[in-house]
């Protein structure tokens, strides 16, 4: 019973997070550029529960985000992304923890965020062009990722704690 509760608060916070998200305007001439904040929770959880609940976690943070925006486009680019990000977080965090930190994780996890959102643009949209925002919007992605990375280690290690 504890888990269940666990995983739906996780995404409550996720919700929240992202829906304060939007309401931060960003400086950065580029469409669709967000801070990612959520991911820390998306990150716990997959370091707490594993990919199966952070993928849940995501997506149905992703489906109540459209629900909530009523933006349908919004939908397979944030599905692509989180998906993306929470395999290859799972992946580095699973063959290189040994050399990586929460950080490095999380910075891996902006990276491939960031290429799955623009994969998707670019398939939906036709024009592969997009993907020339791409540097650009990982340098955003690398200090958010530093940020997500750093806060979600210190929160994993007193959760693993209570939980």
């Amino acid at each position: 019973m504890k888990k269940p509760i666990t995983i739906s608060l996780l995404i409550s916070f996720a919700l929240v997070i992202s829906l304060f998200e939007n309401s931060i305007p960003i400086p950065i001439p580029v469409p669709g550029v967000k801070l990612g904040l959520s991911n820390i929770v998306l990150l716990v959880t997959l370091v707490i529960y594993g990919l199966k609940e952070a993928l849940l976690v995501g997506l149905v943070k992703s489906f109540l985000m459209f629900l909530l925006s009523g933006r349908l486009s919004s939908l397979p680019y944030s599905f692509t992304g989180t998906i993306l990000a929470l395999i290859s977080m799972y992946l580095a965090y699973r063959y290189l923890s040994k050399w990586l930190s929460l950080i490095g994780v999380s910075e891996i996890g902006a990276l491939f965020f960031n290429l799955g959102q623009l994969l998707a643009a670019s398939i939906i949209l036709n024009n592969f062009k997009i993907l020339y925002y791409l540097p650009l919007i990982n340098l955003m992605g690398i200090v958010t990722g530093y940020i997500v990375g750093l806060t979600s280690g210190f929160i994993s290690q007193r959760l693993k704690k209570v939980i």
